[in-house]
């Protein structure tokens, strides 16, 4: 389905949602981007794969720039961003709760798991985010110039992220299991 619907102030495009108020919307992006530098930040501290290492190193930086932009553009704005904001809904609730655990299950696991989980999430976490932007670019046609070019900007970054980790994760290899775990194990016997 090619259109888009707005429900209390939420627009839905192809099974994704954003916020159809600027600074709703700004709060998820830099949440995101907050997300983003943090987990890179564990991945420097729990991985033990250099690969996933400087994976999170070039989310760090990236998700840094972005977040500079979106907050700069919102000061210009007059918005203070909020660090946790307010769930618009239940399914909004649901995903914000996820993505704490997500954070939490991150922080406590090392190694080859560490790896796994973090991948995983990195898909999952840009898919997510990846559909905001494209939601919120087909519910705000008139938005800023600012904000449409920030929006352009994400909807380019966001699927070669993904695309990184999913790329990652496929050559993690055997010996660990999507979303950390731990060591895979061949099938029992057949009797």
């Amino acid at each position: 389905q090619d259109t888009v619907s707005v429900q209390k102030g939420m627009a839905t495009y192809r099974g994704y949602t954003a916020p159809t108020d600027e600074k709703a919307l700004l709060d998820r992006l830099h949440l995101a981007n907050q997300h983003e530098i943090k987990s890179g930040q564990l991945a420097q501290q729990r991985s033990q794969n250099p690969d996933v290492k400087a994976f999170g190193t070039i989310m760090m930086k990236a998700h840094t720039a972005l977040d500079q932009k979106l907050t700069s553009y919102a000061r210009s704005k007059g918005l203070k961003l909020a660090e946790s904001p307010k769930p618009m809904n239940d399914a909004e609730e649901a995903s914000m709760a996820k993505d704490k655990a997500t954070m939490e299950q991150l922080q406590v696991i090392r190694g080859a798991p560490f790896d796994s989980a973090y991948l995983a999430s990195q898909v999952t976490g840009h898919d997510a985010v990846l559909g905001m932007v494209l939601t919120a670019q087909k519910a705000m046609p008139k938005a800023t110039p600012e904000l449409a070019a920030l929006l352009d900007d994400l909807s380019k970054q966001v699927p070669a992220h993904r695309h990184q980790a999913w790329n990652m994760l496929g050559k993690l290899g055997g010996d660990t299991g999507v979303g950390g775990s731990g060591p895979a194990h061949p099938p029992p016997p057949k009797p």
